[in-house]
């Protein structure tokens, strides 16, 4: 049986992934007045009175809700908002296994952007955070910068920002191994859409000067000609920070000599011949998913000292689990406002020096998304870049809560 025909019969057997329990006792006449009932009045009044006990009276605390319009779902397109529920709610199941977080589907049967906004903006009352899925570019870009302004809870594209700080927690662990330096590292990125941009983006901000981002046309650089085609608003001011040496040509070319290749484009974008131009020790990553630009074994059969790519079955999986869990978890702990850029980078160096030197292989940059101590020092720093930038609306110990998330994901305390 391969893998889809098992991932249909999970589905019909369980009628789905998750399901809603309850919290309180419910066995007799006592219990329903206090949880319904008269009782509950005293609740409702008291968040009429203050909207922001809401987060203490009721599940909206711990809960994040999973916005997609169903427009660029996984590798299979615009399928639609319905068609993209088993997606969103394994994105659900992840969150509760991963990082303790109530999380729930909200597939939007919307595609225009303004409506979609709307929808998510009168929703906001209801949860903790706001999570958004599979959504075609460029039009994620202005659906994420204006919830960000418009909501008071955090906003998170996870397929730009997930996959970034994966991404870059990668690499800053591949170098660790290597040796190099990620402000002098020669890096180059194939792929510009949502992902590449903002794994682009978070480079720059972790501290990578020598970046090379890769259209489909040639180098990005600032001014460049992208084969007649205009550069989206995110790759442009990508193009402003980056190749500032305005090198040209294509993948091939470019890649000469670089230390680190990443690829977030399509399948057998790289060859062995390429990696075999790289500096010595080179480090590959091929994220394009279900099948990447080259295989582990290719890319260690053309010399890459550290290779990875999206897969389970191969080392140095680069995966979202390793960061969305964890980063709403440590946001919604202290109530911040928001996901800031200082939060990402806390979330890439934590990921990136949970494993210690003397246990780094070339094998093992990157920690398993079933390593226990991975969500909760995710939360910790990510808490604590919150409330040191200003964005938390409650102050905690870091270590506080990187021992309750350990406990309330892994069901025993830290040793």
């Amino acid at each position: 049986m391969d893998l889809r025909e098992e991932s249909m019969q999970l589905h019909i057997k369980y009628n789905g992934k998750i399901e809603t329990h309850g919290k309180v006792p419910l066995d007799n006449d006592h219990d329903l007045a206090v949880a319904y009932t008269p009782g509950v009045a005293a609740p409702c009044l008291a968040i009429k009175e203050e909207a922001d006990r809401s987060f203490d009276l009721t599940c909206r605390g711990n809960m994040v809700a999973i916005c997609t319009d169903g427009t660029r779902v996984l590798g299979l397109g615009k399928i639609g908002a319905r068609a993209a529920m088993p997606v969103m709610e394994g994105k659900a199941a992840l969150f509760k296994r991963f990082g303790a977080v109530d999380a729930v589907p909200v597939c939007i049967d919307e595609t225009d952007k303004d409506k979609f906004i709307a929808i998510v903006k009168a929703l906001q009352g209801n949860y903790a955070g706001i999570n958004l899925e599979d959504i075609q570019s460029p039009k994620c870009y202005d659906i994420e910068d204006e919830l960000k302004k418009e909501l008071e809870i955090p906003v998170f594209h996870d397929d730009q920002h997930g996959t970034a700080i994966a991404c870059v927690s990668a690499v800053m662990g591949a170098l660790r191994l290597v040796k190099k330096d990620i402000r002098t590292a020669k890096i180059v990125l194939n792929g510009a859409g949502a992902a590449g941009t903002a794994i682009g983006r978070l480079l720059v901000d972790a501290g990578a000067e020598n970046l090379t981002v890769m259209l489909h046309h040639g180098a990005l650089y600032e001014g460049c000609d992208n084969n007649g085609r205009p550069l989206d608003r995110v790759q442009e001011a990508l193009s402003k920070v980056t190749n500032k040496e305005k090198r040209q040509g294509q993948l091939a070319d470019i890649v000469k000599g670089a230390d680190v290749l990443l690829g977030v484009s399509a399948p057998g974008a790289f060859t062995q011949d390429m990696i075999r131009s790289m500096a010595k020790d080179p480090i590959v990553f091929a994220m394009a998913n279900p099948v990447p630009e080259i295989s582990y074994a290719d890319a260690k059969a053309a010399g890459a000292k550290v290779a990875g790519t999206g897969r389970s079955d191969t080392p140095n999986q680069v995966n979202n689990v390793n960061v969305f869990p964890g980063v709403f978890r440590g946001a919604i702990d202290v109530r911040a406002r928001e996901i800031n850029e200082a939060m990402k980078v806390a979330a890439v160096h934590a990921i990136a020096e949970l494993i210690p030197e003397n246990e780094l292989r070339e094998d093992y940059v990157i920690p398993n998304a079933f390593d226990k101590r991975v969500a909760p020092a995710v939360a910790a720093a990510v808490a604590k870049a919150a409330m040191d930038t200003g964005v938390a609306r409650e102050q905690k110990d870091p270590e506080e809560i990187r021992r309750s998330t350990y406990l309330r994901v892994n069901g025993v305390p830290m040793e």
